[in-house]
């Protein structure tokens, strides 16, 4: 048996850290980065994200015409890190996308979406958007 651990060993071992970090469980702003973004509220994070996301795209587009495609793994670590800060902050954690992207697998993404858009706004999970 191996002793690597598993993608969602390593994300839930960064959502401890992340979670210890928020305001209410005495997160230091003056000490953590994820502290001073989540004492700085959704507006900070949520910019990050928006920043790191058109990071992924720019090293995709970049790889697209000969740059190094490794810098959109980079990108995209970001980009999941801002995201669990987010999680985090809204009390979820890695393991409900998890437990999301699971219950879509073997789903066609169209049909998947069909779905989503057929419901009614009351009927749509908290946090999710068509």
């Amino acid at each position: 048996m191996s002793s690597t651990p598993s993608c969602a060993d390593t994300l839930a071992a960064l959502a401890a850290v992340i979670e210890s970090r928020l305001p209410a469980r005495g997160g230091d702003p003056e000490a953590s980065y994820v502290a001073r973004l989540l004492h700085k509220g959704p507006d900070a994070f949520l910019k990050k994200i928006g920043e790191e996301a058109t990071e992924v795209v720019m090293a995709a587009k970049d790889a697209d015409h000969g740059g190094d495609p490794a810098k959109i793994v980079y990108e995209v670590a970001d980009l999941w890190f801002h995201s669990m800060v987010a999680l985090a902050h809204y009390g979820l954690s890695p393991a409900d996308v998890l437990a999301e992207l699971e219950r879509r697998e073997g789903t066609s993404g169209l049909a998947e979406k069909a779905q989503r858009q057929a419901k009614t706004p009351d009927q749509t999970p908290q946090g999710a958007s068509s």
